[in-house]
Order: C-alpha cells, then structure tokens, then sequence
C-alpha cells in the first residue's frame, strides 16, 4: 500500500469517527432534553396533584367545621329546652 492511500485511509478512518462521535454527542442532548421534559411534566403534574388535593382537604375540613357547629348549637338548644330556658317554647 502506498503511503498516499494510507494517508487517505487513515483521513476516512478519522473523518468516521468523528461523524460517529458527532452523532453520539447528538443523541446524547436529545436524550437529556427528554430526560428534562419528563421531569418537567412528573414535576408539573405532582404539583397540580398537590393543589388538587390542598383544595379538597381545605373543603372536608370547612364541610367538618359546619357540621361540629350545628351538632354543637344543637346541644346549646337541648340543655336550653331541658332547662326551661328555651325561647321558643310555648
């Protein structure tokens, strides 16, 4: 083999294995950048989760808060009737 055809393929050898590393490195950055994006949307949705359920505790516990106050004013209302300090009786 003459040196000038070793110098060309060494050159095709070389020009390969930088488009392979090129190519690599390519890959690499989409697959962070979706690594990334899935992280994102995971992120999103967990917060969205959390609101969601934020919003429906703060409900249960007001809907609860209601229903100690009736049932209390109910008791008030008994021990007033028992009593005879019921301004409703006849």
């Amino acid at each position: 083999m003459s040196s000038a055809q070793q110098n060309f393929s060494a050159g095709q050898s070389h020009g390969q294995t930088q488009a392979k590393a090129e190519d690599w490195v390519q890959s690499t950055k989409e697959s962070a950048s979706a690594a990334a994006d899935r992280a994102h949307a995971a992120a999103n949705t967990t917060g969205q989760t959390a609101e969601r359920n934020k919003e429906e505790a703060a409900g249960f516990l007001q809907q609860t808060g209601e229903q100690v106050k009736n049932m209390a004013q109910g008791a008030v209302e008994s021990v007033k009737h028992t009593l005879g300090m019921d301004k409703n009786q006849n």
